[in-house]
């Protein structure tokens, strides 16, 4: 009697542990399982890449997740559960979940692949290639102005220290006209097209007019466009085709729907 007895209580012990071991508490007779301590310590992670589930988060996380069940038990015996804004933002939220469930399945089943990027990349050194220019310039109001400065310079005036003086430029004119390395077609056609024409240290012997005034324009270097590695934007190049491919996907969804 004895032996049955000790193989009874042995029985509900290792019963008693299994439950345990599925749940991370047991609030007013309801099992609360561990999944969901798991889900919110991956939405905690996924906000925060890189942060570590450290055991005091552990805690803290379990203890939420107590509390939500806690009330959650409370709002069911007022009977929230059945009330017309309750069921709205259930459905709300429930559309939210499977919509985000659908396009995460087309990202998993249509990723963009090495040769996507590379693809890509491409593209983006043919339309980017050729030359880049480290240029000055001094910005002036009034053409009269750009015409003395002009003969300033042919006297021996250093360009820096006019652009210093005079230029409007509030951006370049600081640091003597710096304009650092930019292409072409980063300025106004008016201003690129007088650049371009210029040999490596020459200046524009006459007044250039653009929508911002009358500039004067020197040519420190030439070079060909220093394009990053593919390395170095392969991470957002992804991001930007992963989120196209999704973009078409919707709109084919769009346009194939019937809507009346």
């Amino acid at each position: 009697m004895k032996l049955k007895l000790t193989a009874i209580a042995l029985s509900l012990l290792a019963t008693t542990s299994a439950v345990w071991a599925q749940n991370v508490a047991i609030v007013n007779g309801k099992p609360v399982p561990t999944s969901r301590v798991d889900a919110l310590v991956q939405q905690v992670t996924a906000q925060q890449p890189g942060r570590p589930v450290t055991p005091d988060m552990q805690a803290q996380i379990k203890e939420e997740v107590i509390n939500r069940e806690v009330f959650m038990q409370e709002a069911q015996k007022a009977g929230l559960d059945g009330s017309d804004e309750y069921k709205s933002q259930m459905e709300q939220a429930r559309q939210v979940v499977l919509i985000r469930a659908l396009f995460n399945d087309f990202q998993k089943k249509n990723p963009v692949t090495d040769a996507d990027i590379k693809a890509e990349y491409d593209k983006f050194a043919a339309a980017n290639g050729g030359k880049e220019y480290r240029a000055r310039h001094i910005l002036v109001e009034k053409e009269a102005d750009a015409t003395k400065l002009i003969a300033d310079l042919k006297k021996g005036a250093k360009f820096e220290d006019l652009a210093k003086k005079n230029s409007k430029d509030p951006g370049s004119g600081a640091n003597g006209g710096d304009l650092d390395w930019a292409a072409p077609g980063s300025y106004v056609k008016e201003f690129s097209e007088a650049m371009v024409k210029l040999a490596k240290g020459k200046y524009t012997e006459a007044p250039v007019k653009s929508q911002f005034g009358f500039h004067i324009i020197r040519v420190d270097d030439v070079r060909e466009t220093q394009l990053p590695p593919l390395d170095q934007v392969k991470p957002q190049i992804s991001q930007q085709l992963t989120q196209q491919k999704l973009q078409a996907y919707q709109k084919g969804l769009r346009d194939k729907a019937k809507v009346e």
